[in-house]
């Protein structure tokens, strides 16, 4: 058997107990926080013909990708490529309540 170790009083541990105290209390962090964006619900001039130079020419034509490169408003956005479509410019792909895929109309092989 092992030697006894000497156990300490009520008063020893009380002491070491009252000595040990708390660590630093956890600071909680503030979280991330985003930019807000500043879209814009009118187009300028140099919106819209950027609209009808560069919009055409994309593979790939969702209402995010026009607000990315436009800085415009969603709604804005998808009233912009409603009308592109019209005019036949851009051809519709995929046409849902939650998203609107587009691509370039090219030659003239209608669908």
């Amino acid at each position: 058997m092992p030697p006894k170790v000497q156990q300490k009083s009520k008063e020893q541990k009380m002491a070491a107990a009252m000595a040990g105290g708390k660590g630093k209390k956890k600071k909680w962090s503030k979280g991330k926080s985003r930019d807000k964006v500043d879209n814009k619900v009118l187009m300028s001039k140099e919106q819209f013909e950027r609209l009808n130079a560069e919009v055409p020419k994309m593979k790939l034509i969702t209402v995010s990708a026009v607000v990315e490169k436009l800085k415009v408003s969603g709604g804005l956005a998808r009233r912009a490529l409603r009308g592109l479509a019209e005019e036949g410019k851009i051809r519709p792909v995929l046409l849902s309540r939650a998203q609107q895929i587009y691509t370039r109309n090219v030659g003239d092989n209608e669908e």
